[in-house]
């Protein structure tokens, strides 16, 4: 199996930098540091040799915002360095936000081909890896097992579908999954998946994204004025056809209330014009917003263009839909992440495919501020008693989710102090 990969890996990498580099004229990649993906020479090596070097690999936002306290828990004694990489574009920039700089590097992680693996360890030589989430990359992993580097699989998470298909290739993924020292799985399913493969050491601690925290509010996209006179409600992370179920759910709140503002954040921002075009076909005034503009008088649907400012909104929120969970035309459906809305303690609103999510929203239901909804008659119900009558934020669902978190990061710090403890580490 792995020989089947690598060949293919190499007889595709030819068009693998063909699409690289046509992404770079879309403006979904860096124009200069998307050679950090293709090329051997391109890594620019700045590590201070004096400081051990942990690297964590996060693909993209999500993941990346998980390990932002476990980092700063880290760092606070100063004695590592820290090596992220990174898949897409938006987490690049989203990492000068997140951290001042001391002690963190960041990369574009390289293609899994082994010539760019073998150039990449040797030139950074990590003293611990750490994966996050549901990254798996066969040449790497074998290599850095080869090398006898501890490498540790942090909030792990695999749903059902993920684990059919590597059931498919069952001793293979065993051979992949044994290469982790230590894995930190988000739920007990992925326990149960990785256990299967007789990965070692599985342990669940729970979902590391509860650690996370608030980002400081900017409302600099609002005046006033706009806030004190209107109601706002957000669909977040929402996919194609979704946003018709927004726009539509806007039109029967609208029927009853005129000073309803429906914010839509995308999961991908590259379709904010179409989801502009059908809030033109259904004669709604909708504004694209991006991160430097303001909110422009009379319009009703904001459509968000920039990554990294969900908070920004779900602070001015009381109810939230959540994406990805609704629209019965999409494959694969199965959830969102209702995390970063919980936090805030929004009520949040899905539809009835979460699977993906199954364990942490059957949490957050005890908590009281989740709630399943079939169809947009149904959600602007639920949202005019939320909006228009006497909701107010669950502080005692924000305190329990709060005592959660640092409970689940303690011990994930704990358990990362260990490998670290043990592990011959450079000086």
């Amino acid at each position: 199996m792995l020989l089947i990969y690598r060949f293919l890996l190499n007889a595709l990498f030819p068009f693998i930098i063909s699409i690289i580099y046509l992404r770079t004229f879309l403006n979904k990649e860096d124009k200069i540091r998307y050679k950090e993906k293709i090329f051997n020479n391109s890594f620019n090596i700045n590590k201070n040799d004096q400081k051990k070097l942990i690297w964590f690999h996060a693909a993209s936002i999500g993941e990346l915002n998980s390990i932002v306290p476990l980092i700063n828990k880290l760092n606070e004694k100063q004695e590592y360095e820290f090596l992220i990489t990174t898949v897409t574009l938006s987490s690049s920039k989203l990492i000068k936000k997140l951290f001042n700089g001391k002690n963190i590097i960041h990369r574009f992680f390289p293609i899994d081909k082994t010539n760019l693996i073998l150039n990449f360890l040797n030139n950074w030589s990590p003293d611990l890896i750490i994966f996050v989430d549901s990254e798996i990359w066969p040449n790497f992993l074998l290599e850095i097992k080869k090398r006898k580097l501890p490498l540790v699989l942090l909030n792990a998470r695999i749903t059902k579908k993920t684990f059919m298909k590597w059931k498919l290739i069952s001793s293979f993924a065993s051979k992949i999954f044994q290469t982790f020292k230590l894995c930190l799985v988000s739920n007990h399913e992925s326990k149960k998946y990785l256990e299967f493969f007789k990965a070692h050491n599985v342990k669940y601690l729970g979902n590391l994204k509860l650690a996370s925290k608030n980002k400081t509010t900017n409302l600099n996209n609002f005046n006033k004025e706009i806030l004190n006179r209107s109601k706002f409600w957000c669909a977040v992370s929402t996919h194609k056809t979704e946003e018709i179920f927004c726009l539509k759910t806007h039109l029967n709140i609208k029927k009853k209330h005129s000073n309803i503002i429906t914010i839509i954040i995308p999961r991908h921002i590259d379709r904010v014009e179409n989801i502009k075009h059908e809030c033109d076909k259904l004669n709604l005034r909708s504004q694209i917003l991006n991160e430097d503009e303001i909110i422009e008088e009379n319009n009703e649907i904001i459509i968000i263009n920039s990554y990294g400012v969900v908070s920004n909104y779900l602070s001015i929120c009381k109810s939230v839909f959540i994406g990805k969970s609704i629209a019965k035309k999409l494959k694969p459906v199965g959830g969102q992440s209702p995390i970063e809305a919980a936090k805030f303690g929004c009520k949040i609103y899905h539809g009835p495919f979460v699977y993906n999510f199954q364990e942490l929203y059957n949490l957050l239901n005890e908590y009281k501020i989740t709630e399943k909804i079939n169809d947009e008659n149904e959600l602007a119900k639920k949202l005019i008693l939320d909006l228009f009558n006497s909701g107010i934020i669950n502080n005692v669902a924000i305190e329990n989710i709060n005592k959660l978190g640092n409970k689940i990061l303690l011990n994930t710090f704990y358990e990362i102090e260990k490998i670290i403890k043990n592990e011959n580490f450079k000086t």
